[in-house]
């Protein structure tokens, strides 16, 4: 029977009860039960509710309940409807009334609450050091091929040349702002409900303070309702998990698109392709197709939960049930995506003469022509305006702005000089763009090393979490 079994006088259907139970999802949630559990029973010893012999048998039975299900020994009962109850269940079996006392001043509202906020905190930290590490090796990546060019593009076609540095930075910083928001749902996650019992609080003299603090949380949560009903975090925690996959997928695509044929910018390493079972000579991108087409699954978790919360009274419902099976596949989906990334981004081959040979091509100098002309007195419309009409006789003659003579370009203006051609090489073009988050080499240098600082920062920030969740006052590097 259930330990809440004693109102009922006939067992649910065992149809029901599968439908009901959440341990399937929730015993993931193991370690994070059992350290709540002990937080709580040490607090009622310190306020006298539970006797000092009471406390030491808890806490060294749930110990050991934790390393049977570690060492895969724990058995599971056909009547746990999650792992509350079964950890509960066995832990009386083992000890007796002590066990039985553990539940004194709490409801399975606050403790459901409480084991979510604390496996949240675990996984955003995790996705935390994953980004960390992806970022690296971004910026590894953005060293080595530092000085390589590239064609920048607007609308897909050929804007200005960059650096291909600079190019991968700009996800460094969206990688860097993916961070920032798994932190802010860290910080959100970081409240302790425990002591709010089912709704209303309890008349236990609780000390809901030195729970949070032996728990690692920032502070208890100020609202017994909101307590055991508030989901917005995991709510942050799948909307960061959303853009970061966002992200992803958009350096995803420009990786399928630099690794086709046409492009030829990349080949990426056979420990990240596979082949066709028809055609042999393939090389396809499978793995970064297939973090784009995750992305997908990702969003659908987010707005599962939304609709879930979305008609929620206030205080408690079953409905909350569905809470964590979503934020669990977002976090280890986007987890996996991170480390499949890094190990493209670190394995692959950078074709810089390719990358170089397109820079060239699509008219890219077209706005160097047009601000020689304009530092030579010409308003810059007007100089838009002739750079414009060199384009298309560029395009009826089939040539390019480097094939034109000096004086093909005097027929359009005599400002035109010799050192116009200057204008024209696409590493020089790159290199002159050094205004503060530019593509010339001076500002992705300066880039580089903002970006070696927002690591360090970042690292830091993981340290100070980890240490404050531990219940120690370690100064973070």
């Amino acid at each position: 029977m259930a330990l809440w079994s004693g109102r009922f006088e006939q067992s649910v259907d065992e149809f029901t009860q599968r439908f009901g139970a959440s341990l399937p999802v929730d015993k993931y949630m193991y370690r994070q039960d059992i350290r709540g559990s002990i937080a709580h029973a040490k607090m009622l010893g310190k306020q006298g509710v539970l006797s000092r012999s009471d406390v030491e048998h808890i806490e060294v039975g749930l110990l050991e309940i934790e390393n049977q299900i570690n060492q895969g020994h724990f058995k599971f009962d056909v009547n746990d409807e999650d792992i509350h109850m079964a950890v509960e269940r066995e832990l009386t079996e083992d000890i007796g009334a002590a066990g039985q006392r553990l539940h004194t001043g709490r409801s399975r509202n606050d403790q459901v609450a409480t084991d979510t906020r604390l496996w949240a905190k675990d996984l955003l930290d995790g996705l935390m050091a994953e980004n960390y590490s992806l970022r690296k090796v971004i910026l590894r990546a953005a060293h080595k091929n530092y000085g390589v060019i590239m064609p920048g593009y607007t609308h897909m076609q050929h804007a200005q040349p960059v650096l291909f540095s600079h190019h991968l930075l700009a996800y460094f910083w969206m990688f860097t702002r993916d961070f920032k928001r798994l932190h802010d749902a860290y910080v959100a996650a970081d409240v302790c409900p425990l002591g709010s019992a089912a709704l209303a609080g309890t008349t236990y003299p609780l000390d809901r303070h030195y729970t949070a603090d032996l728990l690692g949380f920032d502070h208890p949560t100020p609202n017994s309702m909101d307590a055991v009903s508030d989901r917005d975090y995991l709510l942050d925690l799948l909307y960061a998990c959303s853009v970061s996959m966002m992200h992803l997928s958009r350096l995803c695509e420009e990786i399928v698109t630099w690794s086709t044929t046409e492009f030829g910018f990349i080949t990426l390493s056979d420990s990240y392709s596979t082949g066709s079972s028809i055609m042999p000579q393939k090389k396809n991108p499978d793995f970064a197709e297939l973090t784009r087409g995750k992305t997908g699954r990702v969003y659908g978790d987010l707005f599962a939960l939304m609709t879930t919360m979305k008609s929620l009274p206030l205080a408690y419902n079953k409905d909350l049930q569905e809470c964590k099976e979503g934020p669990l596949d977002a976090a280890k989906t986007l987890r996996d995506c991170m480390i499949c990334m890094e190990g493209m981004i670190d394995t692959w081959t950078v074709h810089s003469h390719a990358m170089l040979a397109e820079a060239g091509l699509g008219f890219t100098a077209a706005t160097d022509v047009a601000d020689y002309l304009a530092k030579r007195g010409m308003p810059f419309r007007k100089a838009h305006e002739i750079v414009g009409e060199l384009v298309l006789y560029c395009e009826k003659h089939k040539v390019g702005l480097e094939d034109l003579t000096l004086e093909e370009f005097r027929k359009f203006s005599p400002l035109f000089g010799r050192d116009v051609v200057g204008t024209l090489d696409p590493e020089k073009i790159a290199q002159a763009r050094n205004t503060y988050g530019g593509t010339g080499h001076e500002a992705v240098r300066l880039q580089m090393h903002e970006a070696s600082k927002a690591l360090k920062r970042d690292r830091a920030t993981v340290k100070r979490m980890r240490a404050k969740s531990a219940g120690t006052d370690t100064t973070a590097e």
